[in-house]
């Protein structure tokens, strides 16, 4: 099979690129895909205002993360034929847009609707990380994308405190209100400070989607990596998409705003990305795969004892953080050295798999949960993480040398 043809005018790598220029694309990470979350701990509050039941509402979080799905698919692969500066900025306008209209939803129905929209353009973040691997040198591309991949981390788990401190204090449509003035701010700020990136291709946009399917079968490391993407994220999602149902009902009855400082808590695994990138520029990204494996699936042991424990509920979140946070940044920083100049497309194929992965396991897990319970939800965990250590222990040839050694 032919290779896939690489887009041909996309600025050349920066050799070092500058600290600010990675500190801000990690803080517009985190901004960005923050929006996915703001809904989690406010769950049993947009319950009881949309006047609907607690399973029915966890499907927020599955329409918003296959309306990300859908932004990964059709709208990530644009990164690689689109100047990524404009692309960043029209993008984060529209999530602004979904935002506002999130906030004004009198209904469950139009509160799904701009909650689909808004999954759909918060692929913002995902544009940003190629962008990251391309300004960074092949020595320091794990460790660049490890960084600004701990900016999407946070905000991956810190959304879930701000969201409950904020909607304590002035409301959960304050919260929405807030975060479609963050997005446009943030919008002006990339458009004016990030570098230019000038770009032409032979491929058209439906070319271009192909070249992504193609990508695909031709390298089974970015199979294999999407698969241990998308099924760490659905152990991810089903204790998040949960955990403010536990926590509002027996034996805790704790507030919105208690609820929303469990981010906190999840925060602290955000720590090893950096870690776990290291690890892969040094050539270990094999065995580390495995043990992050192994401790996603000790995560869920910890936190079925946490049902009536706040001790092992808390170490098992942190545990869950670390295992699927360091198996994230060891699969992204191997499939950024697949092939130059398809960094967006083998990205749309990774992410597209990990979010259809956590939309399953939110959706399987509010059903869970109202039938079966914490224990419930869980054994599916579990049950998910004997299929991740399974999936991590094979180690398939990639045609490249140099990942042939990880």
């Amino acid at each position: 099979m032919p290779p896939v043809p690489d887009l041909q005018a996309r600025a050349p790598a920066t050799p070092s690129v500058s600290g600010p220029i990675v500190a801000l694309l990690a803080v517009a990470c985190g901004l960005a895909v923050a929006n996915l979350y703001y809904a989690q701990p406010l769950l049993h509050l947009l319950a009881a205002n949309f006047s609907t039941s607690s399973a029915l509402m966890a499907t927020v979080v599955t329409v918003t993360q296959v309306g990300y799905a859908a932004g990964l698919l059709l709208l990530l692969p644009l990164g690689d034929l689109l100047e990524r500066r404009r692309m960043v900025a029209v993008v984060l306008v529209v999530a602004g847009a979904a935002l506002g209209g999130a906030a004004l939803s009198g209904s469950l129905v139009m509160f799904e609707i701009f909650s689909l929209f808004l999954g759909t353009a918060s692929v913002v973040a995902q544009v940003l990380i190629p962008l990251a691997a391309d300004l960074a040198s092949d020595k320091r591309r794990g460790r660049v994308v490890g960084t600004v991949m701990s900016g999407l981390l946070m905000g991956i788990l810190l959304a879930r405190t701000a969201s409950g401190l904020l909607a304590a204090w002035v409301g959960w449509r304050a919260v929405y209100v807030i975060a479609a003035v963050v997005m446009l701010v943030l919008a002006l700020a990339l458009r004016m400070l990030l570098p230019e990136d000038p770009t032409s291709s032979e491929l058209s946009y439906l070319g271009l989607l192909r070249s992504a399917a193609r990508l695909a079968l031709e390298q089974p490391v970015l199979r294999q990596r999407a698969v241990l993407g998308g099924l760490a994220f659905a152990a991810f999602s089903a204790i998040w998409t949960t955990l403010a149902f536990l926590l509002s009902g027996a034996p805790y009855h704790y507030s919105i705003g208690v609820i929303g400082l469990f981010g906190l808590v999840g925060a602290a695994g955000a720590l090893c990305a950096s870690f776990a990138g290291r690890l892969a520029d040094r050539g270990w990204a094999h065995p580390a795969s495995i043990g992050f494996a192994i401790v996603v699936a000790v995560s869920f042991v910890l936190m079925l004892l946490g049902r009536t424990s706040l001790v092992f509920l808390l170490a098992g979140i942190v545990v869950l953080d670390v295992g699927v946070q360091g198996l994230g940044i060891t699969n992204q920083s191997l499939i950024y050295r697949l092939q130059d100049g398809a960094r967006s497309r083998l990205n749309s194929v990774y992410m597209t798999t990990y979010f259809v992965g956590g939309a399953a396991g939110s959706g399987l897990a509010g059903v869970i949960f109202s039938r079966f319970g914490w224990a419930g939800v869980c054994s599916l965990g579990f049950i998910i993480s004997a299929a991740l250590i399974a999936v991590a222990a094979q180690h398939p040839g990639s045609g490249s040398p140099a990942l042939d050694q990880v």
